[in-house]
This record gives C-alpha cells, structure tokens and sequence, in this order.
C-alpha cells in the first residue's frame, strides 16, 4: 500500500491529528512514517529536492506528535477518495441497493443474451425459409441453449444478489481496513 493512502494516518503510533496526542512525543516509528510519505512525495515529483530536505529535516527534529502533520498534510488526503470512499461509507441499505442493481444489470444481460441470438437465428431461417417453405424450426435449439443461463438467473435472484452483497461487504472491509500490525512494530535499535 502506498504511505500517500489516507491510511497512513492509522501507521502512527497515535493519530497525530488528534488534539488528544498533539502533546505526546514523538517515536522514531512516527517520524519514519513521515520520511517514507516524504520520499513519495519526492519520487512522484510532487516535492523537489530542497522541499524534501526541508521537511524532511524538519521531521528529525520533531518533538511532538502534534508538529508531523503539517510536514505530509498536503501529500496525504484525510479519508479515502474516490469509489472506496463511496463503499467504506455505504450503509448496509446502500450495499443492498448496490447488490439488486449489480443482479439487476446480470439480469438484462442473461435476456440479451436469450434475445439477440434468438431473434438472430429465427431472421435467418425466416428468410431462408420463405421461398420452399420453413422446414425444421432449428433456431428453437439456440432459444433452448441460452436461455439456460436466463432461468438460472432467474431462478436464483436471493443467492446472486446475496453474494454480490458478501463481495461488496468484503470490499467495504478492506476499504476501511486499516495496515494491520504497522503501529506495533518497533524499530531495530
């Protein structure tokens, strides 16, 4: 995971944003946190180099948590963006409504799926049909192989819709996951 993520926060040994660890020292785990979001920073090409020796030296002489979040506050957004923003948000009704409409759309697609071909193969053996008569209606089998799939989906609507609603439980997870065992390393000495 890249120290840029608004995770970075949780890699602190306290929350350095927090008014209630401003006052607490600074370990060299905090201070590490800083250099690697710092060297990022540097690498994206976000900070030159004389920004990046600035802070970075201005992280070294630290004292308090309270000094590190200006140093990486313009690097680093306070809560996630983007779409696992929108889920670690999301209510469970929304993760709900999110899952019928992910069945919903696998639904459209199973009918496609039955209508295209079939009205396909039936235009074909229409068409070649209506000079000597229609004979053997053979597009029945194309109507017959994909609407499997249709009746599947149709038949197990609760079991899709609830393991779409797992995934997006299990992706709302890992958004608001945060790096486990990062605040309980300590440095080698």
């Amino acid at each position: 995971m890249p120290p840029t993520d608004p995770e970075v926060w949780s890699r602190f040994t306290q929350d350095p944003r927090h008014s209630s660890a401003a006052d607490l020292r600074a370990a060299d785990q905090d201070r590490d946190v800083v250099l690697q979001v710092l060297g990022e920073g540097y690498a994206d090409g976000r900070l030159d180099r004389q920004e990046y020796d600035e802070r970075a030296e201005a992280a070294a002489r630290t004292k308090t948590l309270g000094e590190l979040p200006p140093l990486i506050s313009d690097l680093v957004p306070d809560r996630p963006t983007g779409p696992s923003r929108d889920l670690a948000l999301a209510s469970p009704q929304d993760l709900e409504r999110r899952a019928v409409t992910a069945y919903q759309a696998r639904r459209r697609n199973a009918i496609s799926g039955v209508l295209v071909p079939s009205v396909i193969t039936f235009a074909i053996w229409f068409a070649l049909g209506v000079g000597g008569g229609f004979g053997f209606p053979w597009p029945i089998f194309v109507l017959l192989g994909t609407g499997i799939n249709l009746i599947q989906t149709l038949v197990r609507k609760q079991e899709i819709v609830a393991e779409e609603r797992e995934k997006l439980e299990k992706k709302r997870r890992q958004a608001l996951e945060q790096p486990r065992g990062e605040h309980q390393r300590k440095k080698p000495r």
